[in-house]
């Protein structure tokens, strides 16, 4: 099977419950961190540096989580 065709087939499959929460978390930790990057003002250096963690450990939570699926969902998405 072809990578990109196996990578779309699990993003579009159905994710788990706790992978869903996990997802919501991933999301709001992002928003935090792209709002503290964004915000107008002198903000400390420290943390601008926290916010841009955040923003990255976000983003790297919802694409797990986005990828992760349930096996059988995904079996039956690849039988059709």
């Amino acid at each position: 099977m072809n990578l990109l065709t196996e990578v779309k087939n699990r993003a579009t499959a159905p994710t788990p419950p706790f992978f869903q929460m996990v997802k919501k978390a991933g999301l709001i930790i992002a928003a935090i961190g792209t709002a503290v990057l964004t915000a107008p003002g002198s903000i400390p250096v420290m943390l601008l540096t926290y916010a841009g963690y955040a923003v990255t450990a976000g983003t790297v939570l919802v694409t797990i989580s986005q990828l992760t699926v349930d096996d059988g969902a995904f079996e039956k998405l690849l039988k059709k």
